[in-house]
Formats: structure tokens, C-alpha cells, sequence
């Protein structure tokens, strides 16, 4: 179990086979290809209501783990389940339905050594949703590529911010034109790759109208590269009242429209604190691999035609493998660290075909102990965001 789940979700290498990763905790007791909840679970009675009242679809929303130690091979655990509350019925993008939430506590040999809070959406599929004001699930907007601007695009999908050369002078420009404004000169010099650092120029803070594939308010910066020139980018995941005129950050790429032609747009990370980004591709195998390594055998997570005939363009990562890519991404930041709790919040679905893109920053730190938020990206949107509180060695 344990070498299947690193096998899947990667950072096998590194790891100890004998223990077990933290964010495995719900795999140990989900009920399996053939299995079936017990009669007296909470979660399998207020399913069973909700089908029977025609909210037959359902999808995970949140999701809050602690843990009190790290389990060993050969350890044997129970789980205990109660309701902590079923809200509803609520107007949501998906359509009308009942938020229900649950707490499980793990234990082994008596020993309470992990809990979790999670919640589902039980719903029935709408043909006229309620679209929320926050975001439109609609893909986010492309810019247009000219013959002046291919380079930079192509760059970005590389990773790169490149800078427009004049051929004559030598002057950097951006954005990208067929002319330099330092000499008039015509022609392009090539390009060079900016370092990816800069500070703050200016800002503003977007709160309305609605911005496709956005959730709002988002950050847009005005950069000023040591390069010289001056770049504008989305600043995803940093919140308003973190920014501030001359703020040092650094280039990140979001990458969106996975189905269509790649693209990647530039944006700003704040610089201190930040974790190295960690793209993921998500293919099918990968979806289904991970899915079946976290025990999770729904049909919507395997089966293309099942997920289409749900309304879904294709197979989508489930919650397990999504929790387990949250802790993945900080332990292989902070190796040696010991994981506390993870607590996230799933946005849009991540497809196969699609691009994962994870970005983490320490947003609080005390002694040995850390709070990182993390953010999981993909082409509709932000898939996962949440935090990860993790003890340091000394």
C-alpha cells in the first residue's frame, strides 16, 4: 500500500517504505473496489437519504487532517465517524444540493493518532446553475499571439520571461514591437532571458466585473525588472493587503487551456518565503494510478464515458491524490520536516490532459514550526488551495 502510494503520487525515493505518508490516512479505511460502508456509518445513512431525494451527484469540497504521530508498518487501525452537520438545501455552480461534513478520528490500538473534518457536496445536477460572482468556470482569456510577440509566448511555455533586443542599439524592450523606441531602429536583435526578479511598480486590485477562469479579487502587478524594463502580471494567491509598492517578487507561469494550445502567462509570486514551483502533468494514467493507489474506485475517476455522462470533459484527480500532492510539494521543499495537519479546499476539477501547477508560501513561522500555503493551478482555474503546518528539525 504504502510503495504503490509513492510509486503513484512520486517522492518514492526518498521515503521510508516502513512509514506511512500522513496524507494516507483516509486510504487505510476507504471501503474498496467491492466494499460497502457499514450500517452505522453517518456518511453511507445521509448518502443514501440524499439519493433517495434525488441529489444522486456528489463531489468533495474540504478537507482538514491532523495528526498526532506518523503510522509504522504493521500497525492495525479503526476509524470512528460522526455527523458533524448537513446544510442545505444551497444554490451552488453545480446545482442545488446539500453540503453534508463529517469527522473521522483514526485510531491504532486504542491510540487516537489522526483526525480529519471532511465535506461533501451531495447534488442534483442543474441544467441552469447558479453562477457565483467570484468566478466564471468559463477558460480563462488568451492573449494574441503576433509575429512580434511568438517569442515571448514561446517562452513562457519554456519557463522563460524573455526580453525583446534591439538589433542596432541594443536597447531591451517590452512588450515586444517591430520598432525600438530608444533609436527607432527596425528589426528584432533577438532576445534576452530576465532573471525573473523585480519589485513592485504599481498595482491594483480587481474586484469586479467577473474575469473568466479568475476567482476574484486577484492582483495585478506592474513589475520593474533589473533588466530595465517594466512587465504586468496576475499575482495569484497573494492577498491584497500583502502588497505593497516596491514589494521584491518573482516570475511564476500559470499555464491554462491545456485542451487547447499550451499557453503559459506570466505572473508575480512575492519572493521571500516563496517554494520553487512544481509542475505536474496529468494524464490519464497518472488520474487513474493515483486514484486507485488512494483506494478511491468512484466510476468519475477512471471511466471517461461515466465522467462525461456526469458532465464532466474527462477522468479528474480525485481528493486523496490531491491531499497527498499538497503534502508531497512541501516535504520534498522542507525534507526532514514533520507534518502537523493539511487542510484544503478544492476548486475546479483537474482533468486529464491538464497541467498541474503547484505554488507554496510560508505565510507564518514560529520557532520550528511553519504554516505554508499552497495553491494548485490548473486551466479553469485555482484546482486546490490550503495550508500545511509542518514542524522543522532543529
Amino acid at each position: 500500500m504504502i510503495r504503490n502510494w509513492l510509486e503513484a503520487l512520486g517522492g518514492g525515493d526518498a521515503a521510508d517504505p516502513k512509514t506511512a505518508p500522513p496524507a494516507m490516512i483516509q486510504v487505510w479505511t476507504m471501503p474498496g473496489l467491492h466494499g460497502a460502508r457499514g450500517d452505522d456509518d453517518p456518511l453511507g445513512q445521509m448518502t443514501a437519504v440524499l439519493d433517495e431525494a434525488g441529489y444522486t451527484s456528489v463531489v468533495a469540497t474540504n478537507c482538514d487532517q491532523a495528526y498526532q504521530r506518523y503510522l509504522k508498518l504493521g500497525e492495525q487501525l479503526s476509524v470512528r465517524v460522526r455527523l458533524l452537520d448537513v446544510t442545505g438545501p444551497k444554490r451552488t455552480a453545480l446545482g442545488e444540493g446539500w453540503f453534508v461534513t463529517t469527522r473521522s478520528t483514526w485510531l491504532s490500538a486504542g491510540e487516537p493518532v489522526a483526525t480529519m473534518d471532511f465535506r461533501i457536496l451531495k447534488f442534483r445536477p442543474d441544467q441552469t446553475p447558479a453562477t457565483p460572482v467570484t468566478a466564471d468556470p468559463g477558460p480563462a482569456m488568451r492573449p494574441q499571439v503576433t509575429p512580434d510577440t511568438a517569442f515571448f509566448w514561446a517562452g513562457t511555455n519554456a519557463g522563460e520571461l524573455r526580453i525583446q533586443r534591439c538589433p542596432v542599439c541594443g536597447a531591451l524592450r517590452h512588450p515586444p514591437g517591430p520598432m525600438c523606441p530608444a533609436c527607432g531602429a527596425a528589426g528584432d536583435g533577438g532576445y534576452v532571458v530576465a532573471a525573473g526578479t523585480g519589485e513592485v511598480f504599481s498595482y491594483v486590485v480587481h474586484h469586479h466585473p467577473p474575469v473568466p477562469g479568475k476567482k476574484l479579487p486577484l492582483v495585478v502587478a506592474l513589475v520593474a525588472l533589473p533588466e530595465g524594463v517594466r512587465m504586468v502580471g496576475e499575482m495569484p494567491g497573494v492577498r491584497p493587503d500583502q502588497v505593497r509598492i516596491g514589494l521584491p517578487v518573482r516570475a511564476t507561469f500559470v499555464r491554462v487551456d491545456a485542451h487547447l494550445d499550451p499557453l503559459a502567462l506570466p505572473a508575480w509570486r512575492l519572493a521571500e518565503g516563496s517554494l520553487p514551483d512544481r509542475v505536474i502533468d496529468v494524464t490519464p494514467t497518472f488520474v487513474v494510478a493515483s486514484a486507485l493507489a488512494t483506494r478511491d474506485f468512484y466510476a468519475v475517476h477512471h471511466d471517461r464515458e461515466r465522467a462525461v455522462a456526469q458532465g464532466a470533459p474527462d477522468i479528474f484527480v480525485n481528493i486523496l491524490t490531491t491531499v497527498g500532492l499538497v503534502q508531497r510539494y512541501v516535504c520534498d521543499w522542507a525534507p526532514g520536516a514533520v507534518v502537523r495537519a493539511i487542510s484544503v479546499r478544492l476548486g475546479v476539477p483537474c482533468h486529464a490532459g491538464e497541467t498541474l501547477t503547484l505554488t507554496g508560501q510560508v505565510t507564518a513561522s514560529e520557532g520550528t514550526e511553519q504554516v505554508v500555503s499552497v495553491t494548485g493551478r490548473c486551466g479553469l482555474g485555482d484546482h486546490v488551495t490550503g495550508t500545511v503546518r509542518i514542524g522543522l528539525p532543529r
